[in-house]
This record gives C-alpha cells, structure tokens and sequence, in this order.
C-alpha cells in the first residue's frame, strides 16, 4: 500500500491563526514571528496581551462564528491558545482552514468526565471516578469512592476552579447545592508525593517530541513554581514521557499536548488533566531549552520538522500573581533587573487582579534547586 500523501509544510511568510489572546497567545506569537510568521489573534478583549504583538487583532466573543469565520478566511491554518472555544464555532473554522489541534480533540480534553473516561477506556492510570448528576449520585458516589475526595465541575475549570474538597458526609449536600444543574465529576482524593508535567508535540506526519519532566508546586491551586529536570528517578521519568507521547497518540493530536500527573509513593503515575496546547509549567523552556514549547507548536500546526527539545541547563520558573502589584502604579521592576542572571517575562495585561498570571521568571543554573533559589529570591525583592 502505497504511503498516504504528505501535506505541504506551511512556511515563514504565511498567516497563522490565532484563537484566544491571553500570555500563551502572547508568547505563540512572538515566537511565530521569530520564524517570519504573521499572526491573527480572535480575543473578546481589548489589547489583549497576544494582540499587543500580533499583526491583526479581532475582538470579538469565542461564540461569534461570522468574526471567526472572518479570521479563518485571512490565514493558511488555525490553532488555539485553551480549549474552551464552543463547538459551533470549531466547526465553523475547520470547514474553511486546517486547524490543529482538531475539534475532536478539544470536544475531549474541555470535559472533565470526557476526557478521564477517553484515557480509562485506553488504559491509562486514572484517579478512581464517578460522574455526578444529582444530590443521590453524589451520596452514592461518595459511598463507593470514600471521604475525603474532590468533587468538580465537568466543564470550564482551571487553576482551581470549580472544585470542591469534601472531608465529611455533612459536606455532600451544600457542595451538591452549589454544583447546581452543572454536571460534575467525583474523584477520589489521591495521597500522592508531587506534582509533575510532561509537554510533548506531535506533527500530522506523526513526527513526535518531548520535554523532560517538569515538577510543579501550587499555591492556592495556581502554579507557584517549576524546576526543570523533575526531581524523581530517571525511570518514571522515562515512563511518564511515554505515557504522554502514547496519549498525544490515542487522541490524534497535531500540535501541542501537557499531560499533567500525580505521582504516588513506590512511583506510580496517575494522570490527573491533559492540555492540548502549551502550558504554564513549560513556560522555562523558552530560556532552558533549544527549541520552547510555542515555537514548536508553530512548527507543528504548520508540518514542518520538530526542533530539538534539549534542556540547556537545569532551571526553574516562578509565576508572578496579580497580588504582588502595589494598590497603585507597577512593581519596582528594577529590583527583579538587578538580579542579572534571572530572565523576567511580563504579559502586558491591563489589569492586575489577585490570583491573575501576570507574568513569570525564569532562572538557569548547575542544578534544579539552584535555578529554583534564583527565581524565588528575584520575586522575593519585590516585597521589600
């Protein structure tokens, strides 16, 4: 049988599109214009921070299927920046351009109870789960899974949102009142050592790459910080990479995939979310590595060949949160500065708001836990 024809590359000079303008459209674009790309970025904001750096910004609703159309219409492929962009609107995009990563995958990974039935259903480790419809399904769910567990909403959650840790049978009603007619989803609670993440892409020819493991510490359920390589043994390293390309796999994907996990004690590896974009816990590899992880999803929405996701040095990110803004005025940026080897990235975000990403720093050294001192001192002189 005959090899199924490749589809030709879409090279530097054409027009990519964009849905969504927050930092990890800002970042896209900027590395798509290092590559001699034009960007058209679809927010409903206004100077969205992709926007700011983009050659066209649209401003419009994510459910504005003439202004999405109107995007595809003036660029050779589309992709996104998250994967909550309503269905209708999908539609309407891939029946004009190629978008990656596909509908299908994103009607997947933007619903909880989708998403953790697709990976159980392929054999992946998943956290034990049962799906919540009602006050009763909640009482039975709870029965069979044990307390405490986390009950969450199915769809839009992120960065903590939309769950609830229940500890005690007294907790099932008001949590199940405040869940209201949205579908939720019971997990139960998993004793686990650390959180860590593997970032990996994948081309429509099926080429496929990976990043070392990221390990993770949250803050009030947002990602506080990342070090680079993961402090774990080599060998769940190497198992949690494979599991990540196996996924990227099983979905389909072309593009971007983050494969989030808990790691138990003994080294087992559950997978607690996926992302089928770039990722807050890869943002270091803009600094630490050959090729960053928005570079190669322009490469890889694109078809052209992968680059090399070699670590450079170990290194760390920190987040920087809207609480570290002053009532008035910004930071005094210049005591960041003035800690020479830490790179400070800002997203141009209007406005600063407790809990908001508003930017990241990003630090190289001979070892994690040195990178990981460098950021956390940097970020430390601001509250002087």
């Amino acid at each position: 049988m005959a090899d199924a024809p490749k589809s030709t590359p879409i090279r530097p000079g054409a027009a990519l599109g964009l849905l969504g303008g927050g930092q990890l459209g800002r970042m896209f674009t900027l590395a798509a214009r290092n590559l001699g790309f034009r960007v058209h970025a679809l927010d409903p904001g206004h100077d969205c921070p992709a926007g700011q750096v983009a050659d066209l910004e649209i401003r419009a609703a994510y459910n504005d299927v003439y202004a999405a159309k109107a995007l595809a219409r003036g660029v050779d492929v589309v992709t996104v920046e998250f994967e909550n962009i309503p269905a209708e609107t999908l539609a309407a995009v891939a029946g004009l351009r190629p978008m990656h990563p596909a509908a299908s995958v994103l009607h997947t990974v933007q619903h909880r109870l989708r998403e953790k039935s697709f990976l159980a259903e392929h054999g992946f480790p998943v956290t034990p789960f049962r799906s919540i419809d009602s006050l009763t399904d909640l009482q039975a769910a709870a029965a069979e899974l044990g307390l405490p567990a986390v009950l969450k909403t199915a769809s839009f959650g992120y960065d903590g949102k939309g769950q609830q840790k229940l500890t005690s049978p007294a907790d099932l009603a008001p949590a199940s009142a405040a869940l209201g007619a949205q579908q939720g989803i019971l997990e139960a609670w998993v004793p686990f050592e650390l959180e860590c993440s593997v970032i990996c892409a994948r081309s429509e020819a099926g080429e496929s790459c990976v990043w070392p493991v990221a390990e993770n510490a949250h803050r009030n359920h947002i990602l506080d910080t990342t070090v680079f390589p993961a402090r774990i043994p080599a060998a769940v390293a190497t198992r949690a990479q494979a599991m990540a390309l196996e996924i990227a796999a099983a979905l389909g994907v072309v593009g971007m995939l983050t494969v989030e996990f808990f790691l138990k004690p003994g080294g087992e590896l559950l997978v607690n979310e996926l992302a089928p974009r770039p990722h807050n816990s890869g943002h270091a590899t803009i600094d630490a590595c050959v090729t960053s992880q928005f570079e190669q999803q322009v490469r890889a929405v694109c078809g052209l060949p992968l680059g090399d996701t070699a670590l450079l040095r170990p290194a760390a990110m920190a987040n920087l949160l809207g609480d570290l803004w002053p009532v008035t005025g910004e930071p005094p940026w210049e005591r960041i500065l003035a800690h020479r080897d830490v790179k400070l990235h800002l997203y141009g975000k209007l406005e600063a708001r407790p809990g908001r990403k508003m930017g990241h720093l990003t630090a190289l050294a001979d070892t994690p836990e040195a990178a990981l001192a460098k950021v956390l001192a940097a970020r430390e002189a601001l509250k002087d």
